[in-house]
């Protein structure tokens, strides 16, 4: 098995799948305890629309992609905040509006372009050094500002009319929420594919519900759960010879129900 490791695919895509355990599984636990799972599903499907337009300019599709996604994750919480539209509905809407432009746009390119199927579903072959240089640096600054915003974005997470009246402006750690998650789902729709980048939010999340005594231990045992899928998916999908985006959210799933049989057990 350590003949995989001499390969720079391979050590591309898990130095990459453990930034994106790190930050996803980090980020998860926020957005689970807010009920807002459904966020890393819609800023996922839409930035398809940023994808498409990259494609078609003949730009790189991450940059744009993460610019597009931003743009829809601030519109959400626009629409969640200054209307009667509840967060699931404007979701909804957006995400399915943007993967609309995306396939409609993506009909304008001539000939096949199977870079689009790795955004799609995920392709390990297909992380470059510039993939993973922006991959590593995105990382470093998403886990920056989460730690050195850690209180107070658990404070307006667990309370926020408290938050509020304490004198924290909750928006602002609400709208850096929703930027975080557009970068950092963005970062990891080339390891397991828009299509399924939401399910490493919630499964790490899950299984650290499980065992969690506090909110501290809930984070710590998410992320190190999301590394460990991301890494040992890759190595599963290289031996089985499976594609690595599914193979990583099967694997996950199967900690996750092994996890709950243990949980049964003990009780």
């Amino acid at each position: 098995m350590l003949d995989l490791f001499q390969y720079t695919f391979m050590q591309r895509a898990i130095i990459a799948g453990i930034c994106s355990g790190i930050s996803l599984g980090w980020l998860g636990v926020f957005l689970t305890t807010r009920k807002m799972s459904f966020l890393g599903d819609g800023l996922a499907h839409a930035s398809l629309a940023g994808v498409a337009i990259a494609i078609l300019l003949g730009w790189a599709p991450i940059p744009l992609a993460i610019l597009f996604a931003v743009f829809i994750a601030i519109i959400i919480y626009i629409v969640e905040k200054k209307t009667t539209v509840s967060a699931d509905m404007a979701i909804g809407m957006l995400f399915t509006a943007s993967m609309a432009v995306g396939i409609i746009l993506l009909q304008y390119y001539e000939g096949y372009q199977p870079e689009l199927m790795s955004y799609l579903f995920g392709n390990i072959l297909t992380i470059t050094q510039t993939d993973l240089i922006t991959i590593i640096f995105s990382t470093v600054i998403i886990i920056f500002l989460l730690l050195i915003h850690h209180r107070k974005l658990v404070f307006t997470t667990f309370d926020p009319d408290g938050a509020y009246l304490s004198g924290i402006d909750t928006w602002k750690y609400d709208i850096l929420l929703y930027i975080i998650s557009a970068v950092t789902i963005v970062l990891s729709i080339k390891l397991v594919g828009l299509i399924l980048v939401s399910a490493l939010i919630i499964t790490p999340s899950a299984i650290g519900k499980l065992f969690a005594k506090s909110f501290t231990s809930f984070l710590v045992i998410s992320t190190v759960f999301a590394i460990n899928i991301v890494f040992w998916g890759i190595i599963l999908s290289y031996i089985l010879d499976w594609p690595s985006g599914a193979t990583i959210i099967l694997f996950g799933f199967t900690l996750f129900l092994l996890g709950s049989i243990i949980k049964k057990t003990i009780k």
